[in-house]
């Protein structure tokens, strides 16, 4: 695998190895918890929801748009996710995990420069794979806070 590929899957594999850290062992009452209750633009996310949020975007932006695989990514039900425990969250983590891994490593140093096209929108994939860092990178930050509003103050292990 070309290095730069190399670097861009282990940056998103240690992203979500963060998020999955978050919520890994937390109770549901935890994850499912909102610092805002409320409905639509007026509540915050929940961990369960950004966790889900998460998965669902590189599940998108790498396996859909990168590997052209076909569309089944459920944006909405992203936002409603209400988690029984952790293990969910973790196992939906792990298998955005693969699907990444095996589309990266498919894909060579050229393939960075190829195009994607979305709606209307034409996409490098190197744009797409640096998307999944940024947006993940952004709701990290969002847990962390969320994970620290939840324990009175204390923080999530980061590095």
């Amino acid at each position: 695998m070309n290095s730069e590929i190399t670097s861009y899957l282990e940056l998103i594999e240690e992203l979500r190895g963060q998020v999955g850290r978050i919520v890994a062992d937390l109770p549901a009452e935890a994850l499912n918890w909102r610092p805002v209750a409320g409905e639509g633009d007026h509540a915050t996310n929940s961990l369960a929801v950004l966790a889900a949020h998460v998965a669902g975007s590189e599940h998108f932006w790498i396996y859909e748009v990168v590997g052209q695989g076909p569309a089944t990514r459920d944006r909405p039900a992203e936002f409603v996710t209400v988690a029984g425990e952790a293990a969910e969250l973790g196992a939906r983590l792990a298998r955005t995990g693969e699907e990444t891994r095996q589309t990266l490593e498919a894909l060579t140093a050229g393939s960075l420069d190829e195009s994607r096209t979305l709606e209307e929108h034409t996409f490098s994939v190197r744009w797409c794979i640096l998307h999944v860092i940024e947006h993940t990178a952004l709701h990290l930050g969002h847990m962390q806070l969320t994970y620290q509003l939840w324990r009175e103050g204390q923080t999530a292990d980061a590095p």
